[in-house]
């Protein structure tokens, strides 16, 4: 016998190897099992949910994806009313389910089945259509569907006819088996508010085919090519925001297309049952702007444009002024309340059909960010003028924080100053010629100085910095108070104004673009521009985004996104200096303020320039209330005006009036009572102010 184990036990390394043999028995059945089930779930992709696309690609057939216009999302003031809104509108399309153009055995044309049918569509739209319309007819019905496929492909749905009545859509909906290939699609029209609310600042449409010149259009289109979603893919025929904030917020109100699926054979006509997948709405955006803050700036202004043409002022007639702009922004949170751009249109005229004129065209710039403004002067001057003595109370801040001179000095103001060489000066007087006498910088902004900010600071600043230096120094001032620079509000087309004191040889020389430039005669900005940069005299220093938008919502009323205040530069300063321009704006007998109720700053300003009817006064005027706990900052520029006192200033007061009655200049609302309602503005100065 074998020496080892006994012949009753078995040998350990024999059973190792059979439980080894049955593992893998087992793994190998298992592994066979998983193999087959995914086969058979493959297979059942292939026959459900690829069957079909593969059956058509066997075919030579493909899926064409016919797209719907997406509705728009609605741009809500301040207060809840819709500024500019989509109404569905019904349409209905037919998609041509066979070749009519093939003959038949006897050599005709297979026509008389969709006459039959256009016949039909034509008797429901006279029984059931809107009784004021005219019905199409049957001829219109068979060219609406171009048979010949002279203005489409065979596959692409026709658009028949829109606006349909509940009558009529009841009519196609219960009888959709006597038409093949009906598609009754939601569309929208958009619209306007009709009393012209911001119409600048809120936009309007174009067809995308027409947009492309705009950068981020073009990247559409070229994105298009590449697209998988079809909700995302732009047709020609979409509307797009082509200015305003129907442009800034394009994205957030456009909403994602419907589509159309239609398979189609290698003839290019349909080979199936087409499905559709309804348009999406866009979000909503809710505008600051306050409707009726917005309409009472465009009324003043507007009201103040006919009087300054009709009225004699200071001796004249202002008949040329002809364009207003304005601008509210309250202090605290950079929110723009009022953004008016005189005159204005009507917007739904873009989308209406009718001619488009060279005066909508003229009007439709927002003339309180961009030279494009509405319309333009009596001789052509843009929205963007000279600043006038606006510009002093930053002229003062500037001459401070260099030390150019201390809040207390004194200055003697003969009423000139002299700019040029030795022998051969020019002299720059103030505005009339006053002789002010000895002056601290407060008073040299209340009495509007020019002398003192040439001799205190244009040419201080050029003797402490030498000419191109010193010009350098003033152009970042500027710019940190917003001048010369994008204020951030986001609007397309927004200016950055013009600093034409950097150009000496226009100046003449540094130091007469620097004198020139300290009284406001060398820098043009917009009103927004100025807006921001008052709103930072009356913060003490914060620069703030203009904020046009406050929050997108769904359209079951939930936030997407807020917007709140945003800081987008801060300049420190000692509090002393602030209290001298405080203190500074305080011009006196401003027409218009009669009894306004609230210690307010302001400050006046009247710039001259040159045109072909000889040199013309523009009308500035700038303002904040409450004087020590700021709310609301107001712009008002009324090219060829004439002084700001006269011109601009009346306009502020009725729109701080109108912020007033709505949100409080002291923080409660303070609504006119009915019976002093439409009560004549009485006593109104219409003396100059020395600017």
């Amino acid at each position: 016998m074998i020496k080892g184990f006994p012949p009753y036990m078995s040998d350990p390394d024999e059973g190792d190897v059979k439980r080894q043999f049955n593992r893998r028995v087992n793994l190998f059945f298992f592994g066979a099992f998983l193999i087959f089930c995914v086969l058979i779930i493959r297979m059942a992709v292939l026959q459900f949910v690829e069957g079909p696309e593969l059956a058509e690609k066997e075919s030579g057939g493909e899926l064409k994806k016919f797209t719907l216009q997406p509705i728009r999302g609605s741009i809500i003031d301040a207060s809840g009313e819709k500024l500019a809104y989509s109404t569905g509108t019904h349409t209905l399309y037919i998609t041509l389910m066979k070749d009519y153009n093939k003959n038949t055995e006897r050599g005709q044309k297979n026509r008389p089945e969709i006459e039959a049918m256009a016949k039909d569509i034509a008797k429901v739209f006279a029984q059931y259509g809107d009784p004021k319309g005219k019905p199409m007819t049957t001829e219109e019905v068979i060219d609406a569907l171009d048979l010949e496929y002279t203005k489409q492909h065979g596959y692409a749905p026709r658009r028949i006819k829109s606006d349909l009545t509940k009558q009529e859509i009841a009519h196609f909906m219960e009888n959709r088996s006597r038409y093949p290939g009906i598609q009754i699609v939601e569309e929208n029209v958009r619209h306007y508010d009709p009393d012209t609310v911001a119409v600048q600042t809120i936009g309007y449409l174009k067809k995308f085919k027409g947009s492309k010149d705009f950068k981020e259009y073009a990247e559409i289109d070229e994105a298009n090519k590449g697209q998988d979603d079809p909700g995302l893919i732009y047709n020609e025929e979409d509307w797009v925001g082509y200015d305003g904030l129907e442009r800034m917020f394009q994205k957030e109100l456009r909403g994602k297309s419907g589509y159309i699926s239609i398979p189609i054979n290698p003839q290019n006509m349909v080979d199936g049952v087409p499905s559709m997948a309804a348009p999406e709405k866009g979000l909503d955006v809710h505008t600051t702007i306050h409707k009726d803050i917005q309409l009472a700036a465009e009324e003043a202004i507007t009201e103040r444009l006919q009087y300054l043409r009709t009225h004699l002022i200071s001796g004249k007639y202002h008949r040329d002024a002809l364009t207003g702009y304005a601008v509210a922004m309250e202090v605290d949170t950079g929110n723009v309340v009022a953004m008016a751009s005189i005159p204005d249109y009507d917007p739904n005229i873009w989308g209406s059909g009718d001619k488009i004129t060279q005066e909508v065209v003229n009007s439709s710039g927002n003339g309180t960010i961009t030279i494009f403004g509405s319309g333009r002067s009596g001789n052509g001057f843009e929205s963007m003028i000279y600043l006038g003595s606006v510009i002093k109370p930053l002229t003062v801040l500037i001459g401070l924080n260099e030390g150019l001179f201390t809040p207390y000095d004194t200055y003697p103001d003969q009423g000139y100053a002299l700019i040029g060489k030795e022998g051969s000066e020019t002299p720059i007087r103030n505005a009339g010629g006053h002789v002010i006498g000895r002056i601290r910088p407060d008073q040299a902004i209340q009495t509007s100085s020019n002398a003192f900010m040439i001799d205190q600071v244009g040419e201080k600043l050029y003797d402490k910095y030498g000419g191109d230096k010193a010009v350098k120094v003033w152009d970042q001032y500027m710019k940190r108070f917003g001048l010369g620079v994008v204020t951030g509000s986001g609007l397309p087309l927004e200016n950055e104004g013009r600093a034409e004191y950097l150009n000496k040889e226009a100046a003449g020389s540094n130091l007469a673009a620097l004198a020139y430039a300290s009284f406001g005669q060398m820098g043009k900005y917009t009103p927004l521009q100025l807006a921001q940069y008052t709103v930072m005299l009356a913060n003490e220093g914060k620069r703030i985004k203009p904020q046009l938008v406050s929050k997108i919502t769904d359209q079951n009323g939930n936030i997407v996104k807020e917007f709140g205040r945003e800081v987008i530069d801060e300049v420190k300063l000692p509090q002393e200096y602030w209290q001298v321009i405080k203190r500074g704006m305080n011009t006196q007998g401003i027409a218009g303020f009669e009894g306004f109720p609230y210690d307010f700053a302001r400050k006046t300003g009247t710039s001259e320039q040159d045109s072909p009817a000889g040199r013309k006064d523009n009308g500035v005027f700038i303002a904040f209330a409450p004087r020590e706990k700021p709310k609301l900052a107001v712009v008002v520029v009324i090219p060829e005006g004439g002084f700001g006192s006269q011109s601009a200033a009346p306009v502020a007061r009725k729109i701080f009036d109108a912020y007033d009655e709505v949100y409080g200049l002291d923080g409660t609302p303070h609504p006119k009572q009915k019976a002093e309602e439409g009560k004549a503005e009485q006593g109104e100065q219409e003396e100059n102010q020395g600017e």
